[in-house]
């Protein structure tokens, strides 16, 4: 299995905290040492950064640690290679265009014949179930809607798409489109959010700790994702296998299964 890191902001703001302890597993405190990546969004636009090597031992990495690359939106990602070789080819987060929009995609878990579902106008540059559900799923949605939806129907398509992926196995899932952010638990994937009054978090895989409270400002609100909890002092909250959430500007909501487009539950900090 892989792990996965995601991040959605109301401001622009820097993942170095969080990235650290992810890419402390790739290959350190953790088995996932097959490749890493990470993308970072601008606006509309997206750099990303990719290896496939443990991001443990990576220079590149240990500079990203370092660098402080301000984003509203972040996905992360380290891999244990399952189905497809190691190669850059196959190394996570994935991209590609559509709408005018550059979409972000990173899963971990195994997705039995999903390779049969007929594509679109996308096509896998490697060889990863992964990047094939990815591909499927944007063709789909390519297909469904001429242009780029209003959120609350993207949000339900997307929901939709991600339950048929989760009846073939197990789908742990990262997406954005630059606007939203999207999170789907197959298995094991939990959040937080973090907003004022802030407080101060000490890191699981190494000790660097953080007051936030000198980091941010009353009106910041950043909401972080990953497989495992990063931090040792915070309120983590599970979610349940086939739950999908959206987040954008740190705001956290829950789409109810086979619900109504508009029917979404905001999600509060969990209380500690």
């Amino acid at each position: 299995m892989c792990e996965l890191l995601g991040m959605s902001a109301n401001v622009p703001t820097d993942i170095r905290f969080s990235f650290a302890a992810l890419a402390r597993r790739g290959g350190e405190t953790g088995p996932h040492a097959d490749g890493w990546g990470i993308s970072f969004y601008e606006g509309r636009g997206c750099r990303s950064f990719h290896e496939p090597e443990p991001s443990a031992k990576s220079e590149l990495a240990r500079l990203l640690r370092d660098y402080k690359i301000k984003s509203r939106i972040v996905i992360g990602h380290v891999r244990k290679a399952n189905r497809g070789r190691v190669s850059l080819e196959n190394t996570h987060p994935f991209s590609r265009e559509l709408w005018g929009r550059r979409w972000t995609f990173a899963h971990n878990g195994q997705l039995k014949g999903v390779k049969k579902l007929p594509l679109g106008g996308f096509m896998p540059i490697g060889s990863t179930d992964s990047e094939y559900a990815f591909c499927w799923m944007l063709g789909r949605l390519q297909g469904r809607f001429s242009a780029l939806p209003k959120p609350a129907l993207l949000d339900r398509a997307v929901a939709d798409l991600c339950a048929e992926l989760h009846a073939l196995g197990v789908f742990n899932m990262l997406l954005s489109d630059s606007r939203t952010l999207y999170a789907h638990c197959g298995k094991r994937l939990c959040y937080l959010t973090r907003r004022a009054p802030f407080g101060t978090a000490t890191l699981i895989d190494e000790d660097w700790r953080v007051d936030f409270a000198q980091e941010t400002t009353e009106r910041d609100v950043v909401s972080v994702v990953a497989t495992q909890a990063l931090t040792r002092d915070e309120c983590w909250t599970d979610l349940a296998r086939g739950d999908v959430i959206t987040l954008r500007d740190g705001a956290i909501r829950l789409l109810k299964p086979g619900a109504p487009a508009a029917a979404t539950i905001v999600v509060a900090p969990k209380p500690c």
